[in-house]
């Protein structure tokens, strides 16, 4: 059962802000990125497809490995939960989703406000330039070459590594520090810096509610833990707040 007290803060809240992690990309079907490969891509460690290095090492190969997670999104929809907080962003004056993912999943579901720490599997850039390209020329070169300096194109995505888009991050903290209520949803709380955004939500005075089926480093100290899946917990809390 849905907390009163969650219910009665959200439905009062002037800004609510909720981070996400790949619980709910996973509730989809989408394997988290640190799940075993399958297939032809079984001998890899992604991990150590998911670097600059091994990009310039060969570019072909990572190309094509994300060009294979690519095609496999094609397969995948939007599930309850991400419904769940594109409805619940209609009813908040102030709504802010970062989220971990690089799917997309959460702006097909109509979430408009989208913060991506991680960048989105759907865009390309210049390796070189760091510059997002939308158009080059198809001449069969695999990976693409920047239509701009000639340099090879990548995914638009965070890889090991790598610093974390300085705008996105600065707007995931402000959004933290200054909502009334904060949703950690699906996400392990380990990685950094995404992990340290609750906690400064909860420096601040906000209500931290924690939906994930498992114990995370935030769980002590949020404010309601609702245990399980968001598919199933986010819905209901909609249901409850607005009917």
């Amino acid at each position: 059962m849905v907390p009163d007290k969650l219910i009665h803060s959200l439905r009062a809240a002037r800004q609510v802000t909720v981070l996400t992690g790949a619980g709910v990309s996973a509730e989809s079907g989408i394997p988290t990125f640190r799940d075993a490969l399958t297939g032809l891509w079984s001998q890899y460690n992604p991990q150590e497809l998911a670097t600059p290095d091994a990009f310039r090492r060969n570019p072909r190969l990572v190309w094509e490995w994300y060009a294979f997670r690519r095609q496999m999104l094609t397969e995948k929809t939007p599930n309850p939960g991400h419904f769940a907080l594109a409805e619940i962003e209609k009813h908040i004056p102030e709504f802010i989703l970062v989220t971990q993912n690089i799917d997309g999943l959460h702006q097909r579901a109509g979430s408009r406000n989208v913060i991506e720490l991680h960048g989105n599997l759907g865009r390309v850039k210049c390796f070189d330039e760091n510059t997002v390209i939308s158009q080059w020329a198809e001449t069969g070169e695999v990976p693409p070459r920047c239509p701009r300096c000639g340099g090879l194109l990548r995914p638009d995505v965070v890889w090991f590594g790598e610093y974390l888009p300085a705008d996105a991050l600065e707007a995931g903290q402000a959004a933290a520090r200054s909502c009334n209520v904060f949703f950690s949803v699906g996400t392990s709380g380990m990685v950094q810096p995404a992990a340290s955004l609750p906690f400064m939500a909860l420096e601040q005075g906000a209500m931290v509610v924690e939906v994930n089926p498992d114990e995370t480093p935030l769980s002590r100290w949020a404010t309601h833990t609702l245990r399980g899946p968001s598919g199933v917990w986010l819905p209901d809390v909609v249901k409850t707040a607005w009917g």
